[in-house]
């Protein structure tokens, strides 16, 4: 079983050379730390800056530097910096090839729930909603259950949605699994989780296809 970070380097893996990334808020964020050396990647947050590198060590910490979520954060050499404007300009307009989201609940459509709990007071969608219905490659980073244990990779979501059949990937503490048109497709096992935990924690429909590995790194 995965922890944050864990989940945070098995999605680094998806993050490809030539890459413009947006990160969403929550364990979206710790994947800038987590990309291979070898590799140029731009992360692009919605307040507007092109560029990030990875969160700032305590002397490094500048409090006019942060993200889209209000943390601090580095910028790379050649980084930019402008108005929302613009860079919602860059997510409207399919610019980004890559864009890494929490969410609360997940169906089996691939209709994603991240923004609002009822009841509850928000301060709004953010740039989610622009994220959701502009990029063609969406993967979702979350926890495969609440806090209660009831799963969070539904049939249906139950909550506010966020965008229609628009994630193509999931990645939780159990396992690597993609949207496909039948239902979540089950492609990779967290160490040490077998396939029957999985199904148990999974309401939406899993296909399961022959023997299953676990997550290299």
């Amino acid at each position: 079983m995965l922890d944050k970070i864990g989940i945070a380097k098995r999605i680094a893996k998806e993050v490809k050379d030539g890459y413009y990334v947006n990160l969403g808020i929550g364990i979206p964020t710790l994947v800038a730390n987590y990309v291979r050396d070898d590799i140029e990647v731009e992360f692009q947050s919605e307040n507007g800056i092109l560029g990030m590198g990875p969160f700032p060590l305590e002397d490094e910490v500048d409090a006019d530097l942060i993200n889209a979520g209000k943390q601090t954060i580095t910028a790379l050499p050649g980084a930019s910096f402008f108005d929302s404007a613009l860079s919602f300009s860059m997510i409207r307009g399919q610019h980004v090839d890559l864009t890494i989201l929490g969410a609360m609940e997940v169906a089996e459509n691939g209709d994603i729930a991240n923004w609002k709990i009822p009841g509850r007071m928000v301060k709004g969608m953010g740039g989610a909603m622009d994220l959701v219905s502009s990029a063609e490659n969406i993967i979702v980073a979350m926890m495969h259950t609440n806090k209660s244990g009831a799963s969070k990779l539904l049939k249906k979501c139950s909550l506010p949605l966020t965008g229609v059949g628009c994630v193509k990937k999931i990645v939780t503490n159990l396992a690597v699994i993609e949207i496909i048109p039948k239902g979540f497709k089950l492609l990779e096992r967290a160490p040490g989780v077998s396939v029957e935990t999985i199904k148990s924690a999974t309401e939406g429909y899993l296909i399961v296809e022959g023997k299953v590995p676990e997550m290299e790194f």
